[in-house]
C-alpha cells in the first residue's frame, strides 16, 4: 500500500476514534487467502476475511487487495488501523472473548463512520465478527 494513502487513512482513523496518533503507521503485508482461512479464521473453510492485525503491529491484507483503493478496501484498512491503534494505546491490555468483542464493535464503527463520511450518505455495512480464538503472543512468521 502506498506510503501517503496509508498515512491519510491513519489520520482519518485518528480523527474518527479519538486514539492518540502514534508517528508511525503500522506495517502492511498482502498475503494469500489461504493465510486468512488459516490464522484469521482458524482453518474455518468458509472464511470470508481479508484483513487481520496480529497485535504485534503488523496489518495483513488479502493479496486480491492489492492495488485497490476503492472505499471499501479503503475502509477495512481503517477497520485494521482501529485496532492498530487500540493495541498501541493499552486500552485492551488482556484479551478475552467479551473485549474481544468489544473491540470488533469499535472497529466497525468506525469503519462505518468513515465510509459514511468519504460516501457522503448512508452506507449499509454487515458485521460479521469473527469468532473468538485463545489469543497468543507468539509472532507468526
Amino acid at each position: 500500500m502506498e506510503a501517503k494513502l496509508l498515512a491519510v487513512l491513519l489520520s482519518w482513523t485518528v480523527h474518527l476514534s479519538g486514539y492518540s496518533h502514534p508517528g508511525n503507521a503500522p506495517e502492511i503485508l498482502f498475503k494469500p487467502h489461504t493465510f486468512f482461512v488459516d490464522i484469521a479464521c482458524q482453518g474455518n473453510e468458509k472464511c470470508d476475511a481479508v484483513a487481520w492485525y496480529n497485535n504485534q503491529g503488523t496489518v495483513f491484507l488479502d493479496q486480491r487487495l492489492e492495488g485497490n483503493t476503492d472505499a471499501y478496501t479503503r475502509s477495512v484498512v481503517v477497520h485494521e488501523l482501529v485496532h492498530y491503534l487500540q493495541d498501541i494505546s493499552g486500552k485492551y491490555p488482556k484479551m478475552d472473548c467479551d473485549l474481544h468483542a468489544k473491540r470488533e464493535r469499535e472497529a466497525y464503527s468506525i469503519q462505518k463512520q468513515y465510509l459514511n463520511k468519504i460516501a457522503g450518505k448512508f452506507v449499509a455495512l454487515y458485521v460479521n465478527y469473527p469468532p473468538c480464538y485463545e489469543y497468543s503472543t507468539t509472532l507468526l512468521e
